[in-house]
């Protein structure tokens, strides 16, 4: 039986269920690529592939958009390869097995998607906002950190949780502030931050 593009989907969510990998939320994802599509983004940095699932949704969703994608993980980025093989995708999606915070780019994109590690998310947007076009966007997930960001400090009981999220707040202090970009988070899936470059 030939495999249909809904099963190898399928296929990529239960194994990232699995293997405990996160990839975005249905509604985050559906968020993401209806974006796209609005705003007839071209090209597209992602910080963050894990296994590729959201490259492969954004991909689909725009059938003519270029995708780099850098992981640091090496059998993440193993899985990736061979997911983005699965749908024919290699050459749309260029991934590239680095830390993106030792990966130097040269071209330049319309959007930056920046899901990876969260407590790196102001590293990553200072790195990578000089390779966005001008009128681009900086799109971050995982703004709520699983509801964690929203509680009361003293309900967290992990040090090392307490400490990420704090850095995530620091985040969206950072974009508060930030007077090149217009913020906007928006509830959906696990939250969702767009940065619009102001004109």
């Amino acid at each position: 039986m030939v495999k249909t593009l809904h099963t190898y989907l399928k296929e990529m969510k239960s194994y990232a269920i699995e293997n405990k990998i996160p990839i975005m939320q249905d509604e985050g994802i559906d968020y993401l690529t209806t974006f796209l599509v609005s705003h007839q983004i071209k090209s597209v940095l992602e910080i963050g592939t894990a296994i590729g699932y959201s490259a492969i949704m954004m991909a689909i969703a725009m059938p003519n958009m270029k995708i780099t994608s850098i992981e640091r993980d090496e059998k993440r980025y193993l899985e990736a390869v061979k997911n983005i093989k699965k749908f024919k995708l290699e050459n749309r999606i260029t991934l590239l097995y680095r830390d993106a915070l030792e990966t130097n780019i040269t071209d330049n994109f319309d959007l930056i998607f920046i899901d990876a590690a969260k407590g790196q998310n102001i590293n990553f947007f200072k790195r990578f906002e000089r390779n966005l076009n001008e009128h681009g966007f900086i799109i971050t997930d995982n703004m709520y950190f699983h509801g964690y960001v929203k509680k009361d400090p003293k309900e967290i009981k992990s040090k090392n949780l307490k400490g990420l999220v704090k850095k995530i707040k620091d985040y969206h202090k950072f974009l508060s502030k930030n007077g090149k970009y217009k913020t906007k988070i928006y509830d959906v899936g696990d939250g969702i931050a767009v940065s619009e470059k102001i004109k």
